[in-house]
């Protein structure tokens, strides 16, 4: 992995080159302010200080060029990430001072996913000096973070499978010191019947599990953190076409969330004790495959009929859900890339958020805002509970008729989560399906840094955990 720490270093008055940065309507204003020289260059390069423009500027003598970036009206962490790419390795500073939240964009630009490249090209390394150290290591794990959900989910299934997505949580809880069990293939029939039935079907050494991780003080605030982990999504014997199983290598993506926001909890010795729950799943086909019209037993004890195998996602979440319950906790969260209608109704960018407690709400939202990852409430429409009945059982798996597809999906999840604990339901993507500076095409954390910062607000106080 990137190592993220070299790229920030304390601004000490060390040589450096200069970044000037021209923000909105402010371009006339800096022009008249610069030398002939500037203005030459400023006018060949086309510069007008729009967002995302670039050029570089000459000195007084030729090592002492300097770099413009016009940035958009409002500061967003990616202010920076373009103009890495076009700069040469070295040392540089911020002509206006403090990066502030445009340190991440810097950092992610450095990062790639070249685990299958033969040979990988080198990445200028470009040191940005910062005035305010203290921000630093934050600004470092936070990068981290969401370095590691990417290249989780871009792992391809054959390398990231159930036994995989268990190693990587089991590096995390070591690097953190935390505890670590995983439950594993028939083993699973008897307290989590539906992760074990969902994936049955997949080889032995493919196995389901339940990987579990504890940290912190017994007597802190409990979080419970859930994330699925399917990875990879056939569809199960209600399969999918051939495109929709083409990134279904991304299905751990709310694992990888999951287990990247446990990373930062420990890091950051947040003074709760923290519990993580991933079912890792293959949703494969084979004679062991559970059918559609099955009915399955819940951990939680209601009864599941089976209206459609590719809606496997919600009922390992189910038994992870429960199993987090029953320890009380004074938060539960959960990620999961669940259903494609949150992104038929959102896009790619905008995580659905569901929650049974509106302060919990209205602080994920306002956090996402401050974060510049954004989240945008969708309801747990009680009305909408009657397109998951069953005749058979307690509850179907499948909402009837096509519509609401994520209320419905978050419904039937609420049925595992008591009415009255604090809970937060994630439906995010995990992909980027186009470029951009800082994000390239390929998995991504989208939800993440909000959540973490509402844990930082809710939890956070600098006091040191001991486990």
């Amino acid at each position: 992995m990137t190592d993220f720490s070299s790229l920030l270093q304390p601004d000490r008055g060390q040589p450096a080159h200069l970044i000037q940065t021209v923000r909105g309507g402010g371009f006339d204003e800096w022009l008249a302010g610069q030398p002939e020289r500037v203005r030459a260059t400023v006018a060949a390069a086309r510069f007008r200080g729009k967002a995302g423009e670039f050029a570089l500027l000459p000195g007084g003598k030729p090592e002492e060029w300097s770099a413009v970036v016009g940035l958009p009206d409002t500061p967003t962490p990616w202010d920076l990430a373009g103009a890495v790419a076009r700069l040469p390795e070295g040392q540089f500073r911020l002509a206006d001072g403090d990066p502030g939240a445009a340190t991440l964009g810097w950092l992610l630009a450095h990062h790639r996913f070249d685990r299958y490249r033969r040979a990988p090209e080198p990445i200028p390394q470009r040191v940005l000096l910062v005035p305010d150290a203290a921000g630093i290591d934050g600004a470092v794990r936070l990068a981290g973070a969401v370095a590691l959900v990417r290249d989780l989910v871009d792992t391809p299934a054959a390398d990231m499978g159930p036994a995989e997505l268990a190693a990587a949580a089991e590096r995390v809880a070591n690097d953190g010191g935390a505890n670590f069990a995983v439950v594993q293939g028939d083993a699973l029939a008897e307290g989590y019947p539906m992760i074990h039935a969902v994936g049955r079907a997949a080889t032995r050494d493919r196995a389901p599990r339940l990987i579990e991780l504890t940290w912190g003080d017994p007597a802190h605030p409990r979080v419970a953190i859930v994330g699925k982990g399917v990875c990879f999504d056939s569809g199960g014997l209600d399969i999918k076409p051939a495109s929709g199983m083409l990134l279904m290598k991304k299905d751990m993506g709310g694992a990888a969330h999951a287990l990247a926001l446990a990373g930062l909890v420990m890091q950051a010795r947040l003074p709760v004790r923290l519990h993580l729950l991933i079912p890792a799943v293959e949703n494969a086909i084979s004679a062991d495959a559970f059918r559609p019209g099955d009915v399955l037993r819940s951990r939680q004890g209601l009864s599941v009929e089976i209206g459609n195998t590719d809606a496997e996602g919600r009922l390992v979440l189910a038994d992870a859900l429960t199993r987090a319950a029953e320890e009380t906790p004074a938060l539960l969260i959960d990620f999961a890339t669940l259903t494609g209608a949150a992104r038929v109704a959102l896009g790619p960018d905008l995580p659905a958020l569901f929650a049974s407690d509106d302060a919990l709400a209205d602080d994920l939202l306002r956090a996402g805002t401050a974060t510049g990852d954004p989240l945008w409430r969708l309801p747990l429409w009680a009305g909408y509970r009657d397109m998951l009945k069953s005749t058979l059982a307690d509850i179907n798996n499948s909402g009837e008729g096509g519509l609401a597809g994520a209320i419905t999906a978050a419904l039937f999840l609420k049925e595992f989560v008591p009415a009255d604990m604090p809970w937060a339901h994630l439906d995010t993507f995990a992909w980027r399906p186009a470029d951009r500076p800082g994000r390239p095409r390929g998995g991504d954390a989208l939800g993440l840094r909000a959540a973490w910062a509402m844990l930082e607000t809710r939890f956070g106080g600098g006091v040191t955990v001991t486990h």
